[in-house]
């Protein structure tokens, strides 16, 4: 144990110090791995531990977004108290879809048409508010400031998104030795069991999806100002839902270093193809490339990649 620490810090240093060496365009590709590990780990808290499959998870990106923008250009409110009202406001919603779906023992294909239920509706309602920019979408106005949650160049958000990247990790390693991990892993192996030894499973079941849904909704605050641009087509839309699920699932569903491992393999592959598909007019051809990759996961290596970097890891840590 004692080594692997010394491998995470070594990693760790080793991240903080690439900005010294990478130009401008790496650093967004870094900036986009720990972004997606960080919403990918956000998904896992739900689907990873609970077995509760949600394909609607783009829901939250866009609240979180959407509403720490509404707030920064309509009050002036900085993004950093945005986000968290966003968030606030993205466990409401999830706690009503819990409510729907766990209250009724929504399982499987049932949950799963539930929550993209959600995320459809709350994409049609926001495409037809004009104050949320309608069918065409708000862009940010570029004001460079802590404040504001605008910096120039990608060194400011590559060390965010670590942080994210790094907070979600502590979060779900503290989840995971808790008695609320104890209880949604029972959930998730065997409900019926786990409520016959006398486990609320709707609580914890609306804690996870809460947890999940407070986590993904402040990676929106991240994406809005990154990105400069909120089209709900793009945010409530599946094509979002299915890119953030890829990772864990690639990288091992319900584990702690999954979403991570995903992301770094998933997450570059993503960026150069889709710059090189983009090029011959065939946009969105790199959501199939790497969706036949997490096909043929599923298929040879249905634990994730991760149980190979253990098995590469093992006489290193064991040395």
């Amino acid at each position: 144990m004692k080594r692997l620490h010394l491998l995470l810090a070594a990693g760790l240093v080793i991240l903080l110090l690439l900005p010294l060496f990478l130009d401008n365009y790496a650093l967004g590709i870094f900036v986009m791995i720990f972004y997606w590990a960080y919403v990918g780990q956000s998904w896992n808290v739900l689907t990873g531990y609970t077995g509760h499959i949600s394909l609607g998870h783009a829901l939250y990106i866009g609240i979180g977004a959407y509403a720490t923008t509404y707030l920064a250009q309509t009050f002036g409110l900085t993004p950093w108290i945005g986000m968290f009202i966003g968030g606030i406001m993205a466990v409401g919603i999830a706690l009503f879809l819990g409510l729907l779906g766990f209250r009724f023992g929504l399982r499987g294909v049932y949950f799963v048409i539930l929550t993209i239920a959600f995320a459809e509706i709350t994409r049609l309602a926001v495409s037809h508010i004009e104050a949320l920019g309608s069918f065409t979408g708000i862009f940010l106005d570029f004001d460079p400031s802590f404040y504001n949650f605008q910096f120039r160049g990608n060194v400011p958000y590559y060390y965010i998104a670590l942080g994210y990247m790094v907070a979600s990790l502590a979060a779900v390693r503290l989840i995971e030795t808790s008695k609320l991990g104890r209880f949604i892993v029972a959930i998730r192996e065997d409900e019926e069991a786990a409520q016959s030894l006398g486990v609320n499973t709707f609580k914890y079941n609306m804690m996870a999806i809460a947890i999940s849904a407070f986590m993904t909704s402040l990676a929106g605050a991240f994406y809005a100002n990154y990105i400069f641009y909120l089209h709900p087509n793009t945010l409530f839309g599946m094509s979002t839902s299915i890119e953030l699920i890829l990772r864990p699932i690639v990288g091992g569903l319900g584990t702690l270093f999954g979403p991570v491992v995903g992301s770094f393999i998933l997450t570059p592959l993503s960026e150069i193809s889709r710059a090189y598909f983009a090029k011959g007019g065939l946009e969105g051809l790199h959501l199939v490339l790497y969706g036949l990759l997490a096909i043929l996961v599923v298929l040879f290596m249905p634990k994730g990649i991760i149980v190979y970097v253990k098995r590469i890891l093992r006489p290193i840590l064991q040395f």
